[in-house]
């Protein structure tokens, strides 16, 4: 089996599967129920210290 071949088989079949089961775990951590907290904190941050509208702040 020539190297190129070889090559496209293993990204065809065992790269493909790592690659899934990679994007399925971390979608899964993201995604699990203690994590709510954390993106919450991370979703307020561009405003934590934000003490009013713009213009007031002058």
């Amino acid at each position: 089996m020539e190297t190129y071949s070889f090559l496209r088989y293993l990204a065809d079949s065992w790269v493909l599967l790592v690659l899934t089961l990679f994007f399925v775990g971390v979608w899964a951590w993201a995604f699990r129920p203690g994590s709510r907290k954390i993106h919450d904190d991370a979703a307020q941050a561009p405003f934590r210290h934000d003490d009013g509208p713009a213009e007031t702040r002058r």
